[in-house]
């Protein structure tokens, strides 16, 4: 079992950067691979981010590429989303997630989920 608890969202301007972390728990993430989530108000929930369990093959979605980096730090069981130029599309709630070994960017093939953090990006 793995528990995830985010962190680091906010209200930020538009062109501004925060810094999300997933904190986990209960089991080493170091065989995992980890996704980042948002759901907007009224819309399902979006694949963002993830990275390979050995950090060494991420992947992002499209509307994030190039603003965004997730990274990962096994040796303290915490992974991190930077989001830098963000805009007011950028607002949603973000969740961590994790599943065995490789990426996907389908909700469904992930088994453990944080409670979210809330990222509101004001224009």
């Amino acid at each position: 079992q793995v528990q995830l608890v985010e962190s680091g969202g906010g209200l930020v301007q538009a062109g501004g950067s925060l810094r999300l972390s997933c904190a986990t728990s209960g089991r080493t993430i170091s065989s995992y691979a980890m996704g980042w989530f948002r759901q907007a108000p009224g819309k399902e929930r979006d694949f963002v981010a993830a990275i390979r369990w050995s950090g060494t093959s991420t992947d992002y979605a499209e509307s994030v590429k190039g603003r965004f980096t997730i990274s990962r730090d096994n040796a303290k069981n915490t992974v991190y989303l930077q989001m830098n130029s963000l805009n007011p599309e950028d607002t949603a709630v973000y969740y961590c997630a994790a599943r065995g070994w490789f990426t996907s960017t389908r909700t469904e093939e992930y088994a453990y989920w944080g409670q979210g953090t809330q990222v509101t990006v004001s224009s």
